[in-house]
């Protein structure tokens, strides 16, 4: 285990070294001996900071010539501009853009480059089935009968320790289980809103946040966004003062398209800019276990001392999307009211998955599959930029995350994204436009790639048949 620490703590030197230039883009690194020699690690020890390396992206070998770098961190492309929500020009609505992208989630032989889930070989199928069979067997109805309201007693124990993660000091009762984050998003809201208040939410956001809403009968007030730090606070104040905001629905977490992440100070400033005028925050962290640092980042629940932070999660992007595993950890003042409405909307989760998660997550090396899994999505992000880079126009700008599984890319102003989608989708591969992450189908000369996609010759070549219309209609 101390060499695996060994290996990765030389990799991170090499890789500090590209990023401040002492090797550039097409240098030769030292040999394997000349690094084991230089670093007194073991032969094997340099070759698997090498293979790391080369894994991510960063250098690639040479038959019987060596490894050399091959990507330049500071050669990177600018990040997009930060979000300013605009009202358009009514084109097509956006429920009819969702709806044209997707139509089916399998779209057959195309390369989905659209769909941010985790596909089945990031994923412990085997434990997991094993963990099914399980359930099955020992549940003391075989998962026919229905489950406790409020949701299976071992899961929420489960779900209570994975909350020590982000500082969260969180006990089985204070959980709701829910069908999926979303479930939780939608209970949340009906528990703190009534029709005609209105919700603040980030520009560009998740399509399904601000449907939800619209459905609810809510107004909607989209608060600007840096691609990096998330929700700009101090827009976000001036926007508090000239609209009466009865809750924000933030994603502080590697935000979906965008990737972004605040920062835990951010975190706590808008918590307690929040706490100060009495507005409530519907919390989504479901992206919150795909960090690539050495951190998870911290939650705003974590810093509520008030219990304004209504907190939502599931299990989809990080184990099991088709169990639809999610939770609410609404807070006392709401944790009824989410129960009472569970009640009627949906009266109990399925007890399959319940049961089959509770073992897993007991069992399962859940922590181990994460690192395995937060390894191979940066990698992956770190192969899509570099595809990017080098097959779309000079000018392409480009989020570069620290975790979660999407790119936002900012193309030519004069490319209309879904007309990019379909001439894509033509050509067998699939891209979300930026027009379905505003409320008034804005961001068209934006596009948003997922790489949660296993990078082989069939993504690279939906990259570069990407990047090819992307030239033709610049």
């Amino acid at each position: 285990m101390q060499t695996d620490h060994l290996y990765i703590r030389v990799a991170d030197r090499i890789e500090q070294m590209i990023a401040e230039k002492v090797w550039k883009t097409g240098d030769r690194l030292p040999s394997v001996r000349m690094l084991s020699k230089e670093q007194g690690v073991s032969l094997s020890t340099a070759f698997q900071a090498y293979y790391l390396l080369e894994g991510k992206g960063m250098i690639e070998s040479r038959p019987k010539s060596g490894y050399y770098v091959r990507i330049d961190p500071a050669l990177a492309p600018d990040a997009p501009a930060a979000g300013k929500p605009i009202v358009l020009e009514h084109v097509s609505s956006n429920e009819e853009i969702v709806t044209s992208v997707y139509k089916d989630f399998d779209i057959g032989e195309a390369v989905n480059l659209s769909l941010a889930a985790p596909p089945p070989e990031l994923l412990p199928v085997a434990k997991l089935n094993k963990s099914v069979v399980h359930a099955l067997r020992s549940h003391k109805s075989h998962c026919i009968g229905y489950e406790q309201i409020q949701g299976n007693l071992d899961l929420r124990k489960q779900i209570a320790r994975l909350a020590f993660n982000w500082g969260g000091q969180i006990t089985p009762d204070d959980i709701v289980v829910t069908s999926g984050c979303m479930e939780a998003l939608v209970l949340c809201l009906k528990a703190v809103t009534k029709p005609g208040d209105t919700v603040a939410i980030e520009s560009p956001t998740y399509f399904g946040i601000f449907q939800a809403i619209q459905s609810l009968g809510l107004k909607i007030v989209e608060a600007p966004t840096d691609p990096k730090n998330g929700v700009i606070v101090d827009e976000l104040e001036a926007i508090l003062d000239a609209h009466d905001v009865k809750v924000c629905l933030f994603v502080p977490n590697f935000n979906n398209p965008l990737g972004s992440c605040m920062p835990d100070d951010q975190k706590k400033r808008l918590v307690a800019l929040l706490t100060r005028r009495q507005i409530l925050l519907i919390e989504d962290d479901i992206y919150g276990e795909l960090y690539f640092g050495k951190h998870r980042p911290r939650t705003c629940k974590s810093y509520d001392r008030e219990g304004i932070v209504l907190q939502c999660s599931s299990l989809s992007k990080s184990l099991a999307p088709g169990y639809r595993v999610g939770w609410a950890i609404p807070g006392p003042r709401y944790l009824a009211e989410v129960n009472r409405l569970k009640l009627i909307h949906s009266v109990t989760s399925a007890t399959l998955p319940q049961v089959a998660m509770a073992h897993f997550l007991e069992n399962g090396r859940y922590e181990y599959h994460l690192k395995a899994m937060r390894k191979a999505l940066h990698t992956q992000s770190l192969r899509y930029r570099q595809a990017i880079q080098e097959y779309f126009p000079a000018g392409t700008r480009m989020t570069c995350p620290e975790g979660g599984m999407v790119l936002w890319i900012e193309l030519d102003p004069q490319i209309d994204a879904f007309h990019l989608h379909n001439e894509a989708l033509r050509r067998q591969v699939s891209v979300a436009p930026g027009q379905m992450f505003s409320v008034h189908t804005q961001y068209r000369h934006y596009i948003r790639v997922s790489f949660s996609r296993l990078w082989d010759a069939q993504a690279e070549e939906g990259i570069r048949v990407l990047g090819a219309l992307v030239h033709e209609m610049s």
